[in-house]
This record gives structure tokens, C-alpha cells and sequence, in this order.
């Protein structure tokens, strides 16, 4: 059947993870390797696409993260990123791809979805570097990702995102150096977190260190925007002390 001129081209749309956590103090990454053409064998993001038109974007971003990471609706954060759709970015059409960031704390290994071969957590400096080809644009989303996860560190409470329910001040620095790549002063690290009102409050008891003094134990507090805010250090200066 021939389309009326000037109709609409047909358009697929599938959802796309950015899926991070901390592993061993390393920022990790969830990618798949295809199962699939196209890009079989390659590296990728998990996701796909719709299950059906009636399916909303958020509830397929939910069904994605429970195929590809074990994660229920119980996880702590969830935001859209951002929508591609280059021309030519897949080869099967047409397709835009709605991208979410999803952060959790101690995520468990991965199962494979239908349409996979393997699932990893890989360190973020792994998975961008130049000898790991992803499929599709899904490098580019990775960076995207990676760099909100960043930015809204210094201006939001996502940082306990990363954690568990309680965690120590020490636990908090670990994912800030970790996602931001740099090393910061304990001292000065633990100034700055106190200085921010309602970004963490205390939880209780302290939890037993292997050496030294107890840690006091905190939990997220009522504030999401951080003010004053946890200013990113450049990664060639030294953090003043």
C-alpha cells in the first residue's frame, strides 16, 4: 500500500539504561553483549524496545531494569536522561531512543535478558575507553549518563543514591571519588558534608571499624538540592586541606 504524500515515516522507540553502582570503590557500568543482529556479539546498553503502543515509557524503563538487573520498583533513584534519535543510528529504521539514568547500591550480578548473551558490570573508565566498541550511539549515552551522574553530585543529594540505608561520612566520600575520579581530603570532605543543611542526618548507632573509632552511622536527609553545594574538584589540582 502506497503511503499518502507527506504522511509521517513509521518511528520505533525503545528504551535505553544507563544503569550505575559501586563495586570494590569503583564506579560500574551495566552493559550486555548483543545476542542478536544488529551488532551481535558488540557491547551494549540494556534496554529495547516497547512491548506494545499501549506501553507506557516509564513502565518500560521499570520492566528493563527488572530484566536486566534484578531491580523492583523499590529502587532509590530513576530519572530521564535524554531522547536520541540521529538518523542512520540504527539500522533497522527509524528508531528514538528514550534513555534514563538509574542509580542503586550494591546491585547483584546480572541476568541476561531474552535478547543477550551476557550481562556485566564494567568499571566506566573500561567501558568508555577506546578498545571497548559499543553498538549503536550507546557510547555517547554512556557519557551522557556518566557526566549527570557527576554534575548533580555537586548540586543534589544523588550521592546517597549510592548507598545503603544508613552509611558512614566515609562511605558518602568513596562515591564522590569514585564517580568523580578524583581523591579528596577526609577532613575537609567531612567539613564540607556537614556544612550542607539537611543533606544527611544521623541514623543511630555506629558501626564497628576495623581499626580506630567506631563510624557514626547516617541516613539521606529532607534535602535534595544541595546548598551550599559539593563543588567538583578539577582532577589535576590537589584538594586543599
Amino acid at each position: 500500500m502506497v503511503k499518502p504524500h507527506g504522511s509521517p515515516p513509521a518511528v520505533l522507540v525503545a528504551v535505553d539504561l544507563v544503569i550505575l553502582t559501586l563495586r570494590e570503590a569503583r564506579l560500574h557500568a551495566l552493559l550486555i553483549q548483543r545476542g542478536i543482529e544488529p551488532h551481535s556479539g558488540r557491547l551494549a546498553l540494556p534496554g529495547g524496545f516497547l512491548k506494545h503502543v499501549e506501553e507506557d515509557l516509564l513502565d518500560a524503563a521499570h520492566r528493563k531494569l527488572a530484566e536486566e538487573a534484578s531491580l523492583g520498583s523499590e529502587h532509590p533513584h530513576l530519572e530521564l536522561l535524554s531522547v536520541y534519535g540521529t538518523p542512520g543510528r540504527d539500522p533497522r529504521g527509524r528508531v528514538l531512543s528514550v534513555a534514563y539514568l538509574a542509580v542503586a547500591p550494591r546491585l547483584p550480578e546480572p541476568t541476561a535478558g531474552k535478547n543477550a548473551t551476557h550481562a556485566y558490570w564494567m568499571p566506566v573508565e573500561e567501558a568508555l575507553s577506546d578498545h571497548v566498541q559499543l553498538a549503536f550511539d550507546h557510547r555517547q549515552i554512556l557519557v551522557d549518563g556518566v557526566e549527570r551522574a557527576r554534575d548533580k553530585l555537586e548540586r543534589t543529594a544523588l550521592a546517597t543514591a549510592f548507598c545503603g540505608s544508613t552509611f558512614t561520612i566515609s562511605d558518602l566520600q568513596e562515591v564522590y571519588e569514585a564517580v568523580w575520579g578524583v581523591r579528596l581530603d577526609p577532613r575537609n570532605f567531612y567539613r564540607k558534608v556537614q556544612s550542607v543543611p539537611g543533606f544527611i542526618v544521623p541514623a543511630g548507632p555506629t558501626r564497628k571499624a576495623e581499626s580506630g573509632r567506631p563510624a557514626r552511622l547516617f541516613r539521606p536527609g529532607p534535602q535534595l538540592a544541595l546548598r551550599p553545594p559539593m563543588t567538583r574538584p578539577n582532577p589535576t589540582d590537589k584538594e586543599p586541606t
